[in-house]
């Protein structure tokens, strides 16, 4: 039923293995190094055809100092940690509640509270976009910040608090039933009890969040136009002309917009890996 550990297979099955993991990781991060080498090229091998091979010079410091220094792309990037910083801290301190209220407490409906919170995950995002657009034109939070940031809490705290709830049902029953032996109130319960138990769970999300989050252009591109409100992955579009496209520009931009959730999973990435393994292993 299970597949065999490879260690257990014959020689030649492991040799094809081996061979197979690092033209696999070749093939996933060939779109990523096609973008790299295409940032550090001149415009005129653009113009002329030359999009695969040797770049005619290496043209780095210019298009990135061209990004930084003579367009919006700053704007940009504080507008992306504007909004992705207040969503990840508004549904992670959501779900941390809801989960908490789904999964310590037995009333009737918490099931069906539950599976409502889940049932949302299934909703396809694209036919939200015509009634969701309307909405924030009629609360006057069209192209705002704010309009995007409340969007997206909405969105993913179903997501979180399904994490959430299940995390905080693995935890020791027994440590809150002591608590209130002891006369503990409840939101202290919370807060002094569970809460320090959620850290790694709490890690692993806004991981997971702040990378969605940042990596949105979907509803970056519905709900704002614009440098003073776009985030930068809706902001690289700027680069295009009206007949061409600075590819050597957005390849530049795309770079720096993928920098920050790929430093934020490195600084986390040992809270990351502890919350998504905790509770495997009994």
């Amino acid at each position: 039923m299970f597949p065999r550990p490879i260690e257990t297979q014959p020689r030649a099955a492991q040799l094809t293995y081996q061979a197979m993991i690092p033209l696999a990781l070749v093939l996933w991060l060939l779109p990523l190094l096609a973008v790299a080498v295409f940032s550090v090229k001149p415009d005129a091998d653009f113009t002329t055809g030359n999009y695969w091979a040797w770049p005619s010079r290496f043209a780095g410091l210019e298009n990135y100092g061209k990004v930084f220094l003579e367009s919006d792309m700053p704007r940009y990037l504080l507008n992306s940690v504007l909004i992705t910083v207040p969503t990840v801290l508004g549904a992670v301190a959501l779900s941390c509640m809801t989960g908490f209220a789904l999964g310590v407490y037995k009333f009737r409906g918490n099931l069906l509270i539950f599976f409502m919170f889940v049932a949302g995950n299934f909703v396809p995002f694209q036919i939200l976009m015509v009634p969701v657009r309307d909405l924030t034109l009629e609360l006057g939070l069209y192209n705002t910040k704010a309009g995007l940031v409340l969007f997206h809490v909405a969105f993913q705290t179903g997501f979180c608090t399904l994490f959430m709830r299940n995390f905080i049902r693995a935890l020791p029953v027994e440590l809150i039933e002591a608590a209130r032996v002891e006369g503990v109130a409840e939101w202290r319960i919370f807060w002094f009890v569970v809460l320090p138990l959620m850290k790694p769970a709490i890690a692993a999300l806004s991981v997971l969040i702040f990378t969605f989050v940042w990596n949105d252009y979907f509803w970056a591109v519905v709900l704002t136009q614009g440098a003073e409100s776009q985030p930068v992955t809706a902001g690289i579009t700027s680069f295009n002309a009206q007949y061409r496209a600075a590819y050597h520009l957005m390849s530049a931009g795309s770079i720096v917009a993928a920098l920050p959730p790929v430093a934020m999973f490195f600084l986390m990435q040992r809270h990351f890996i502890a919350g998504l393994t905790l509770g495997a292993v009994k």
